[in-house]
């Protein structure tokens, strides 16, 4: 027997799993200007010929224009989570093959009923700002290749009268140019690279990414002491017996390329190298003619030279940034996540340059308050399972972050995780005021420390760098653009409750949108503390819809 069902986007479908354990989800309400997301699994306990029936999907709805399909497909992950920490809020925590992946059925018409195995379909109803409200069907049929009818699955969605405000949260997920160059192998910023990057860009753009790490200089992000990253550096540089000169034409490709998709703000890339600020990054300089690195792992990050060479490109990046008009949406690094026994370095690094950052906005991923406290850092950008003092100590304008590292009670998006435990983060983020968010792997295609490149399809861990989910959020597609995946398309919807919490808000009341979510959670909510369900988070939304109309 065939059996097909109509499932919320929180479940995920492992392929060995039965479908009388996942709940249904029929109906659900959306604000124009916004996206529902649901899933329709399907599976046969029979032995079928040949193991699978092909089918193609059609959609059966009046509002057929809005509704995009896409096969969830499963991936393999040798490392789903850190075995060493005590968390029991996973699915999963052996190697196997994880539901994740999500392939558009305009590249990939095929779905598969197999036997004896849980497939799934991701369903998009994006609704346009000026849309008729009310409710209306959708159907998702599968059809065998004589065109007979193997499964049906029915979806109410209603649509409500008020827009989805804009997204005020800053959200940057850190683009990776070399990764992109080395998967598909073109040279770094050629046509065919800016092609790519545009697209990469515009699929973070449509998944709320408003910040783009901007490469004035190759990043000296996850590269090992002494190794070096493919050259991706924006600006052009030239040494000569007066100084250094700066060429911004490449930059102002890129900050147009990223303005045309969307992109408001810029994050230009750190000064310094990660985890201390010891050293300079990567640059490359023309030199009587021939370029030359002139700085990098050699130099010292507060070295004469290199000080000289900081205090005359800042100024002269700052007065392009100025002329170009996007200088107050930009912000700027010193070196990413130091630690507390890093202290000194940091503060002589950021002393190097003080003068020549006057008054601009200054972020940078830590997670030790005496940074803070202390002023080194003017915008903090605090792991979510440091995150407390800071709230306690009501710093206004905070930032979060997560990485590897915050893979026990909190919030994350690995792909071992329930996808109620990615999407609660929107909740947290309104709860506390969150400004801004930073997430370091938008498309990192890279082993630990970027010593070789790896095939994203096959390794989804870095090669046992980060659990599945953390080194990237899309997956290189043949023609250049991104697919999207659960845990990327899950955060989205977070942001969009983010969003609609904040249009509620705006309504009856900051402080009543807190009593709604405290009073349903039956406690404070905390990025430690929230409830671990899926109706938790399915009904709130529901409610946050009911109140707005």
């Amino acid at each position: 027997m065939i059996t097909v069902k109509t499932i919320s986007a929180l479940e995920k479908c492992f392929f060995d799993e039965d479908i009388n354990t996942k709940k249904e989800y029929k109906q659900g309400s959306v604000l124009k200007n916004d996206r529902l997301s649901y899933q329709v699994c399907f599976s046969s306990d029979e032995e079928l010929e040949g193991g699978r029936i092909i089918c193609r999907v059609e959609v059966n709805s009046e509002i057929v224009d809005c509704v995009t399909v896409s096969s969830v497909h499963n991936v393999p992950s040798l490392m789903p989570v850190f075995r060493q920490w005590n968390d029991d809020n996973y699915l999963r925590k052996e190697p196997g093959m994880f539901p994740d992946l999500l392939i558009p059925l305009r590249d990939n018409p095929n779905a598969y009923i197999a036997s004896n195995q849980l497939q799934a379909l991701w369903v998009d109803i994006n609704i346009p700002e000026s849309f008729k409200a009310g409710d209306y069907k959708v159907n998702i049929i599968l059809k065998n290749k004589d065109n007979e009818v193997m499964g049906e699955s029915e979806f109410t969605v209603t649509v409500l009268n008020t827009v989805l405000p804009p997204q005020k949260l800053i959200y940057t997920q850190w683009l990776h140019c070399d990764c992109l160059a080395n998967y598909y192998r073109v040279p770094a910023f050629s046509d065919e690279h800016w092609r790519i990057i545009r697209n990469f860009v515009r699929t973070a753009v449509q998944n709320g990414i408003n910040m783009i790490l901007t490469p004035v200089f190759t990043p000296a992000l996850d590269t090992a002491v002494g190794h070096e990253r493919l050259t991706t550096q924006l600006v052009k540089i030239k040494k000569d017996a007066d100084g250094y000169s700066f060429d911004f034409t490449l930059l102002e490709k890129w900050i147009d390329m990223c303005l045309e998709e969307g992109v408001k703000y810029f994050e230009i890339a750190h000064f310094f190298t990660q985890w201390g600020a010891k050293h300079a990054p990567k640059i490359i300089v023309e030199v009587d003619g021939a370029e030359e690195k002139l700085f990098g792992w050699e130099t010292d990050a507060c070295g004469e030279e290199y000080t000289k060479f900081l205090n005359a490109f800042i100024p002269a990046l700052r007065n392009y940034l100025e002329e170009k008009g996007v200088a107050d949406n930009c912000v700027y690094h010193i070196s990413d996540e130091p630690s507390a026994a890093q202290i000194d370095d940091y503060t002589n690094a950021k002393k190097s340059v003080e003068k020549a950052l006057a008054g601009c906005t200054i972020i940078d991923a830590l997670s030790n308050f005496e940074f803070f406290s202390k002023g080194l850092v003017d915008t903090p950008v605090v792991a979510t399972d440091h995150i407390q003092p800071f709230i306690d100590a009501e710093v206004s304008n905070l930032w979060a972050y997560y990485c590897c590292g915050e893979c026990v009670n909190v919030s994350n998006r690995f792909i071992s995780m329930p996808s109620a435990r990615n999407r609660i983060i929107g909740i947290q983020l309104f709860r506390y005021a969150i400004q801004g968010f930073l997430h370091w792997g938008y498309n990192f295609y890279n082993n630990q420390y970027s010593i070789a490149p790896i095939d994203p399809y096959r390794t989804t861990d870095g090669e046992f760098f980060a659990p599945s989910g953390d080194t990237f959020s899309v997956y290189p597609a043949p023609d250049g653009t991104a697919y999207e995946t659960i845990h990327i398309a899950v955060f989205t919807q977070a942001l969009r409750d983010l969003r609609a919490m904040e249009a509620l808000a705006e309504k009856i009341g900051r402080d009543e949108v807190y009593k709604l979510i405290d009073d349903r959670a039956g406690k404070l909510i905390t990025f430690a503390e929230y409830p671990k369900n899926d109706e938790f988070i399915l009904e709130l939304r529901e409610e946050i819809n009911k109140l707005l109309g």
